[in-house]
C-alpha cells in the first residue's frame, strides 16, 4: 500500500465504515491493514471497510468490494450499499435518479430517494439450504432447529447473497445475542459462518432486530440483515410485504413485493469526515 491512504468515513444507520476509492490501481487491504484501520482505539474505527472498484457489468458506474473488520470479506453489505451510492454521488460517477452499482455477489439498481436517503434492489432471497450454505437439511424449510448448550433454537435461514439466521424473540432487548450469535457462526450447520438476527414482530408492518454479524460482532444496524429478517418472517406467515425494520442505530424500510421479487431495501447514508492514513 502506498505511504499514505485517503478514506471517506460513512455510517448506514448507525452501521460504521472506512470507504477507499481503488480506481487508481491501489490494492484493496489484507488482514492487517484491514483491523488496523477497523480499530475503534488505535485506529479509524468501523464495522466494514468498503472498497470502490471499476465496474465489472455494462451499464454500472461502480463496483464496491466489501471487507470486515477482522479483514474477511464479506459478498453483500446493505447499508454499506447505501453509503456506496451517497460516495459515488458525490464524487460525480453516478447522477440521476436511479443508477446501478456491482456488489461482491451482483448488480444492483439504486434509487435516489433524496434528503440522504437511498433504495437499493438487494436480490431475490434464497432460501435452498445449499444456498445458504446450511448442512445437514435437503430441503427449505420456513423454520430449521438445532440443539446448542442444551437448548433447542429455532430459526430461518435465507441467503442474500451472504448466510443469514433469523430467530424470532418475544424481546429484542434481553436476547442472549452474545451467546447464541456466537454459538450458531461456530456450528458446522453453518460452513462458512453466518449473519444471526434476533427480530421481535411488533406489528404486521413493524419489527425490531439485532444482528450479530460474522466477521464483526454485533452492530447498530445489518441492511442486508434486515431484509433477511424481512424475507424470513414474511415466509413463516408473521408480517406483511412490507415493513420497518428499528435496529439499534436507526429505521430501514423493507419491501418484497413477492416471492420472485428483489428485496427493496431504503435507508440513510451519512457522511462523517474524510481523512489520510499515514501508514
Amino acid at each position: 500500500m502506498a505511504e499514505s491512504l485517503r478514506f471517506s468515513k460513512m455510517h448506514g444507520a448507525g452501521n460504521d465504515f472506512v470507504v477507499i476509492d481503488l480506481r487508481d490501481g491501489t490494492p484493496a487491504p489484507d488482514a492487517t491493514l484491514a483491523a488496523r484501520l477497523a480499530d475503534r482505539h488505535r485506529g479509524v474505527g468501523c464495522d466494514q471497510i468498503l472498497t470502490i472498484e471499476p465496474p465489472r457489468s455494462a451499464g454500472a458506474v461502480a463496483a464496491y468490494g466489501i471487507w470486515n473488520s477482522d479483514g474477511s470479506p464479506s459478498g453483500q453489505c446493505g447499508n454499506g450499499a447505501r453509503c456506496v451510492a451517497a460516495w459515488l454521488v458525490r464524487d460525480g460517477s453516478a447522477s440521476g435518479a436511479r443508477f446501478v452499482v456491482d456488489s461482491p455477489v451482483g448488480t444492483h439498481e439504486v434509487e435516489n430517494l433524496g434528503h440522504g436517503r437511498f433504495a437499493i434492489a438487494m436480490g431475490v432471497p434464497r432460501f435452498d439450504p445449499a444456498d445458504v450454505p446450511l448442512a445437514g437439511f435437503d430441503a427449505p424449510q420456513a423454520e430449521y432447529a438445532l440443539d446448542f448448550d442444551g437448548k433447542r433454537i429455532a430459526f430461518g435461514a435465507v441467503s442474500m447473497g451472504n448466510p443469514h439466521a433469523v430467530i424470532e424473540v418475544a424481546d429484542v432487548a434481553i436476547a442472549d445475542v452474545a451467546g447464541i450469535g456466537p454459538a450458531l457462526q461456530r456450528s458446522q450447520a453453518f460452513p462458512q459462518s453466518v449473519n444471526v438476527g434476533f427480530a421481535q414482530v411488533l406489528a404486521p408492518d413493524h419489527i425490531r432486530l439485532r444482528v450479530y454479524e460474522r466477521g464483526v460482532g454485533e452492530t447498530l444496524a445489518c441492511g442486508s440483515g434486515a431484509c433477511a429478517a424481512v424475507a424470513s418472517l414474511i415466509r413463516r406467515g408473521r408480517i406483511a410485504r412490507e415493513a420497518t425494520v428499528s435496529l439499534p442505530g436507526g429505521d430501514l424500510r423493507i419491501r418484497w413485493p413477492d416471492d420472485g421479487a428483489e428485496v427493496i431495501m431504503a435507508g440513510p447514508a451519512a457522511f462523517v469526515f474524510e481523512g489520510e492514513w499515514q501508514q
